[in-house]
């Protein structure tokens, strides 16, 4: 039972560096804000990630695309790994770590934005496609855990949590992944 209870108190204690981290809640509000640019001019949020960070920007789309709180229009989503044949052809292809560029040099516009989850911050696949963002005009937001990485530098925007744990730091990119959600259908979908 200690054991337990000290998983949750480690996530509570990580929950409350955030809430007294001003960089990072300020970041995730430029972040919000340029999630609701984007959605009003038309464009689209992408999401891409590897394991459970894959099933994370997968949930994070789906909140945009489906409904988060209140019953209102879709707005244009999705992760970039839902379609298993592109995945295994392009990576048997060409190398795994193209996946999510090659998406995004043939879905991807300027204007949009992708998210690229990664506790590490160091998987090439989305380090490529960030670099191939860039070159279209998309906005790029890094979410990561603690460390410096590969990612910071090619990220318009950085979230990263303050942990070396890939639960926390998985748990942490869910809460602000909801955050940004629900700040968004609350803006664009007033009553």
């Amino acid at each position: 039972m200690n054991e337990i209870k000290n998983i949750i108190s480690e996530s509570i204690t990580l929950k409350q560096s955030l809430l007294q981290n001003n960089v990072l809640v300020d970041t995730i509000q430029q972040v919000t804000n340029r999630v609701i640019e984007c959605f009003s001019k038309g464009n689209r949020v992408w999401f891409c990630g590897n394991g459970g960070s894959a099933a994370d920007a997968q949930h994070l789309a789906a909140e945009f695309s489906g409904r988060f709180y209140k019953d209102r229009k879709a707005l244009p989503s999705e992760a970039l790994h839902c379609n298993t044949s592109y995945l295994t052809a392009v990576a048997n292809d060409y190398g795994y770590e193209l996946i999510y560029e090659r998406l995004i040099e043939g879905v991807g516009q300027k204007g949009d934005l992708l998210f690229g989850i990664s506790t590490s911050g160091n998987s090439m696949n989305i380090i490529n496609a960030f670099k191939k963002a860039k070159e279209i005009g998309i906005t790029t937001v890094g979410m990561t855990g603690m460390n410096e990485s590969k990612m910071t530098p090619l990220s318009n925007f950085i979230i990263n949590v303050p942990s070396n744990i890939t639960p926390r730091i998985q748990e942490m990119h869910i809460l602000v992944g909801h955050i940004i959600c629900e700040l968004t259908e609350k803006e664009l979908f007033k009553d």
